[in-house]
């Protein structure tokens, strides 16, 4: 890759698996648009390298694999800090879409859009001390109906209300107990289980049959999620409400001025049409 000293992430190739390491611990991994530009342009590089797998990593500091979205670049003009074409939207399409399989190898703690990111990636081997937080509702954004799915698919309602309503950290066994990773090793064990367990077997696999499955598995997920032009209309005008309120601004300022924020809005704010 072109200036890859200039990058956020390290990629590196071994025996047809693309490494793709999240370099910036200095700023928790955080989802900037830099950063979400560099790991389009890995993934990219992945694929065209004939690869068989995409591995994404981080390099950890205070525990953290990513901050998730990196507050300081939200919007505060009234414009969707989560529309479709924004760098951090961009990315998860692009690790859904790539045509060979992505895993998640989490040795830290994930917060926000990092965790959505996870849920991307087709498989997810967690460390043992690895935890899940979901975290919209503590800085007042409106999440997306596409980024809801992703844990709905994945969790099932009660648990990814859960996830969305709290914004609290869930453990690994508990991620692997509802479905939302699918193996968890001991942290000093996690890079020989990755191996073992999934890269090795993706090696002796048909890459052409494996990326067939999964471009099926993208488009029948999409599938079970069709809403009526009326239900889209309405998501976007709860969303809308959101991003151009009061209690998303006093998200974004409370998390800058790093201070617990003061939310005024009332649920009866969104009352657009009857439920």
């Amino acid at each position: 890759m072109e200036n890859e000293d200039n990058r956020l992430v390290k990629v590196t190739i071994e025996d047809r698996i693309c490494f793709i390491e999240m370099n910036n611990p200095e700023k928790l991994n955080c989802l900037s648009d830099r950063m979400c530009h560099d790991i389009v342009d890995a993934v990219k590089f992945g694929y065209k390298s004939e690869c068989v797998a995409i591995v994404i990593k981080a390099v950890c500091r205070h525990g953290v694999w990513s901050a998730g979205h990196d507050i300081r670049e939200l919007p505060q003009d009234g414009s969707d800090p989560l529309a479709y074409d924004v760098p951090m939207e961009r990315m998860l399409h692009q690790v859904q879409e790539v045509a060979i399989p992505v895993i998640a190898c989490v040795n830290g703690t994930v917060w926000g859009g990092a965790c959505d990111l996870c849920l991307s990636c087709d498989m997810i081997v967690a460390s043992r001390d690895a935890t899940f937080a979901i975290t919209p509702a503590k800085i007042g954004i409106p999440y997306n109906a596409s980024g809801i799915m992703h844990f709905v698919n994945q969790l099932g309602l009660n648990k990814a209300r859960e996830m969305f309503f709290l914004a609290t950290p869930i453990e690994a066994e508990d991620a692997l107990n509802v479905g939302l990773i699918n193996r968890v090793a001991p942290p000093e064990e996690l890079d020989q289980v990755l191996e073992n367990h999934f890269l090795a077997p993706l090696r002796r696999n048909s890459v052409m049959s494996i990326s067939a499955i999964k471009r099926q598995f993208r488009i029948l997920s999409k599938a079970s999620s069709v809403i009526s032009s009326e239900g889209f209309e309405r998501i976007n005008a709860y969303r809308t409400r959101v991003y151009k309120g009061a209690d998303y601004l006093e998200g974004v300022r409370s998390f800058l001025e790093k201070r617990a924020p003061q939310f005024t809005g009332k649920a009866s704010d969104l009352d657009t049409t009857a439920i």
